[in-house]
């Protein structure tokens, strides 16, 4: 009777404990979901310092201050990369914002002309029954008057959180940079002694693989930024290279980042004739298409070492889950993944030949 009660309080124990570890993990779970934008801040902090590390450990080493022979301070060094960053940053907006406003106003200008030359297209070929004016098309338009404000109101919060966003990163990775060496001694420490030269191994090969995505990514924007420049020039579309630097910035942006570059493309195209708009359209679809199955994963797999198909399905996948944000950083996650999955299988092996 006793070896039952005893049985039947150690079942009842069991299963206490798969309820409170049931409960604990949904409450874990929940508690990431309401902070998934949060840890997404962070994360994307963590790929930015580990990107810029190697960077900023050069010019801390190679640059001398001055006055002394004492390597310049980390701070400092980071410093002069984000100022290089900001500078970039600055230049291409002067070369980029003139251009397009003026070019925006240009079309702006020849904009009825455009649209009457469009619907004499279609009313030739029997696709639109007669001509509509604007105030036509405005009456004919569905009342949104409604919902202006509202949708007002979520793009601003969008933006504002965008910016704050933003912000966030740029603060949060600059003391990532700072506190980097403490941090990766930390980290190390969670490990057993004999363990932490691997995790050190690991950490550097990390490193070297989100530094190499950084750079792949620099050097498919400046593919598709020449490509676009040199095809631009040969039909005559104004302003090519201010829409190859466009088309180069869109680049880094997954997803939207080549359909919004095309936008400006297509309407400088159409100030030259209808003909140009949609040979610039083709040669934009064409591009993205070889970009997307050809470019990326081949100077993925040569820079950062991870194989095509590895980065076509993190793509597809990030792409689903995050959205632009899951496909930016699918990349660089899957470069991490595959140092993880490979320590552990290097570990196992060993663990092996050591047991034989």
């Amino acid at each position: 009777m006793r070896e039952s009660i005893r049985s039947y309080d150690g079942f009842v124990g069991r299963v206490a404990i798969v309820i409170a570890l049931t409960m604990l993990a949904v409450v874990v779970v929940f508690a990431l979901y309401v902070a998934a934008h949060a840890l997404l801040l962070v994360y994307i902090s963590m790929l930015a310092a580990i990107g810029f590390g190697p960077l900023v450990r050069a010019i801390e080493h190679q640059k001398r201050i001055p006055v002394g022979s004492r390597r310049l301070p980390r701070w400092l060094a980071i410093l002069v990369v984000y100022l290089a960053i900001i500078g970039t940053l600055t230049v291409v907006g002067l070369l980029v914002v003139p251009p397009l406003i003026e070019q925006g106003a240009e079309l702006w200008a020849q904009l009825p002309r455009l649209l009457d030359r469009g619907q004499q297209f279609l009313v030739e070929r029997g696709l639109l029954d007669h001509r509509i004016t604007l105030g036509e098309a405005v009456r004919q338009a569905p009342d949104a008057s409604g919902t202006a404000v509202g949708t007002a109101a979520i793009a601003l919060a969008w933006t504002a959180k965008t910016l704050l966003g933003a912000v966030t990163v740029v603060v949060l990775t600059f003391y990532l940079l700072v506190e980097s060496d403490a941090l990766s001694a930390g980290f190390a420490r969670l490990f057993a002694r004999d363990s932490r030269p691997r995790v050190v191994e690991a950490s550097r090969k990390i490193s070297t693989k989100v530094s190499a995505w950084l750079s792949g990514q620099l050097i498919l924007a400046g593919t598709i930024g020449c490509s676009a420049a040199v095809f631009l020039y040969l039909l005559g579309v104004p302003y090519f290279y201010v829409l190859a630097l466009i088309a180069a910035f869109g680049e880094m942006i997954p997803v939207i980042g080549p359909f919004l570059s095309a936008i400006p493309a297509v309407l400088a195209g159409l100030a030259v004739s209808p003909k140009t708009a949609l040979y610039v359209a083709i040669f934009w679809l064409v591009q993205q298409q070889v970009e997307n199955h050809l470019l990326v994963p081949k100077i993925m797999q040569r820079q950062v070492g991870v194989s095509p198909v590895i980065v076509i399905t993190a793509l597809l996948l990030g792409g689903s889950l995050l959205g632009i944000i899951g496909a930016v950083l699918a990349v660089p996650t899957a470069a991490i993944v595959q140092v993880v999955v490979e320590e552990l299988l290097e570990e196992r092996d060993r663990r092996q030949d050591a047991a034989r």
